[in-house]
């Protein structure tokens, strides 16, 4: 295996009881790659999402590298404690096991990033939405991931709140960081990711760089209906 992955997943499936979310499900992650997983309502997205994460059962392999280390995922409606924002970073930190003398520094260099540091004694829960989001991605940056989960980020957000949000992941590409991001917003993969990873009916149907995958590139009608618009979950 290179040095460069990460994360490796080999033939995994997962079930929901008599539901197949998942099957079939081989990919590599390597150091650096911002993959966009894409597909249709009841694709098997977040599902994937969350086997990589750890998060479910699944039959098959998920391997992780020597090198990979910390591994954090933020949801689309993250939960945040009914403590201030400065704390409920210091608290993540905390729990990560972050020794006490490097923690105040770490959450005040997060809520810098992100822009929050002006609101670091409002209560958390009395934020914005995208003000929540950004809470929750200085949460998970502030403990130093390899890998960076991401549940449809955006979603329910406003233009300019979403605008904000990929800034903030554009940031984190540009510095190295690993990140696998959910999302119905094909827009968003083209701008922000280097891989999509295209899901139909708990399969992978596509796996391309993300330039190539914008293209006419014939890797099937249903894909070629998804791109368009025009594929509904019953068919």
């Amino acid at each position: 295996m290179s040095e460069s992955v990460l994360l490796s997943l080999s033939n995994v499936g997962v079930s929901y009881g008599p539901v197949q979310a998942l099957s079939e499900v081989t990919l590599q992650v390597k150091q650096g790659e911002f993959i966009a997983l894409v597909g249709a309502n009841g694709s098997g997205k977040t599902t994937l999402l969350q086997a990589m994460h750890g998060l479910l059962p699944l039959s098959g392999q998920r391997v992780l590298t020597r090198g990979c280390g910390r591994q954090v995922m933020v949801f689309q409606r993250p939960f945040l404690l009914r403590l201030s924002v400065w704390r409920n970073v210091w608290l993540a930190l905390c729990l990560a096991g972050v020794p006490r003398g490097e923690r105040s520094a770490r959450v005040d260099e997060a809520l810098q990033r992100v822009g929050l540091a002006s609101l670091r004694g409002r209560p958390a829960r009395a934020l914005s939405g995208g003000q929540q989001q950004r809470l929750a991605l200085a949460r998970a940056w502030s403990l130093r991931p390899a890998i960076l989960f991401l549940d449809e980020p955006t979603a329910s957000l406003d233009p300019s709140a979403k605008q904000e949000i990929e800034t903030l992941l554009a940031g984190f590409k540009a510095a190295g960081l690993t990140l696998i991001m959910s999302t119905h917003n094909l827009g968003q993969a083209k701008r922000l990711a280097s891989r999509v990873i295209y899901l139909d009916r708990g399969k992978i149907g596509a796996d391309l760089p993300c330039a190539d995958f914008f293209k006419e590139h014939g890797q099937g009608a249903r894909l070629e209906l998804f791109l368009k618009g025009e594929l509904r979950w019953d068919l």
